[in-house]
């Protein structure tokens, strides 16, 4: 399959979820919306021609029925490729009819993607003109300096992004010091890294703590988009800890700071994304009458650095992955 079509592909594998997932904005039921944007992504990645194999994705076997880590996905057919799914980012914002949800997959050659533990992720992102600006090293107020001089911008003008956590807080007093400016988000991380590499945006740079998956499917994006990454696992409790030395992590590799390439190597990924709810760079679903809905997604690739935002229009009852969606889950 051309590499081209193959971007294609993965759009309508996270068209599929997306729309799949939507049908549940608002109503209160993010485990019904995860189970149909789930169910929806492995059904429609049995037509993409690749040997893919999750490497991060819903929990282990025994967590999960699909979508495992492990699990082999495609039609067994083509390249073989690392793959990272969160088929809903952000299940409590479509409970709650808030913006930001997102079908999102990144996908890499493999052994270039990081198998990240399912432990917390201390992050840093900026968009290309802040690229090797940034260190996790430093303090927020070194970081945010050295950003506003990379961007030409003075420090009031500089909007930084970070999860509304109590966590958080000493951050928040940081950036509040530095005299820059603050945009909080209630989940969701993919959507808030990515959109730190958008100018159109207004976000500058995202600080703070969360999910090692997460960000490695968001280092994805950062790495096409040519912007820059640092991370360093924050594992909780001991149990985390184990979970990490289980999976190869040292100690000494828990406490290194891992920059873009630890994350995601090579010259060959993938990342796809489709809008659930609408937010800072993706449209939602929206149902547009006589059993139609419209989509808003973006496509990228490393190799041409193409980077395309798709909008679709679907006729629901012509999509057999959705007819089984739709009967399974229509009447929760």
């Amino acid at each position: 399959m051309d590499d081209r079509n193959l971007a294609l592909e993965l759009v309508r594998v996270t068209e599929t979820a997306a729309l799949a997932s939507a049908k549940f904005m608002g109503r209160g039921d993010k485990n019904g919306a995860d189970g149909a944007a789930v169910e929806g992504m492995r059904m429609a990645f049995e037509s993409v021609n690749i040997r893919g194999e999750i490497v991060i994705g819903e929990g282990e076997l025994d967590e999960a029925p699909m979508l495992y880590v492990g699990e082999k996905v495609g039609s067994g057919f083509g390249p073989s490729f690392d793959i990272a799914v969160d088929p809903l980012d952000g299940t409590s914002l479509i409970a709650k009819g808030l913006p930001n949800a997102i079908a999102v997959i990144a996908m890499a050659n493999q052994g270039c993607m990081l198998k990240a533990p399912d432990t917390y992720m201390e992050k840093i992102i900026v968009g290309p003109k802040a690229k090797g600006c940034i260190d996790l090293t430093k303090s927020v107020s070194e970081n945010l300096h050295a950003v506003a001089k990379a961007l030409g911008k003075p420090v009031d003008a500089i909007t930084a992004t970070l999860l509304d956590r109590e966590r958080h807080q000493g951050i928040v007093d940081e950036i509040r010091e530095a005299g820059a400016r603050i945009k909080v988000f209630n989940e969701g991380d993919i959507a808030a890294g990515i959109a730190a590499c958008f100018e159109n945006t207004g976000v500058d740079i995202m600080f703070g703590m969360g999910g090692a998956p997460e960000g490695v499917i968001a280092a994805a994006a950062v790495k096409i988009l040519g912007g820059d990454m640092q991370g360093r696992l924050c594992p909780m409790s001991e149990q985390e800890v184990e979970r990490c030395h289980e999976m190869g992590f040292s100690d000494e590799d828990i406490n290194k700071v891992l920059t873009l390439e630890d994350l995601v190597s090579g010259d060959e990924i993938f990342f796809a994304a489709t809008g659930v709810t609408s937010g800072d760079f993706l449209r939602g679903v929206v149902y547009t009458g006589d059993n139609m809905a419209t989509t808003h997604s973006v496509v990228m690739r490393s190799k041409s650095g193409t980077i395309r935002f798709v909008e679709a229009t679907h006729k629901l009852d012509k999509n057999e992955i959705l007819r089984k969606l739709m009967k399974a889950y229509g009447n929760r």
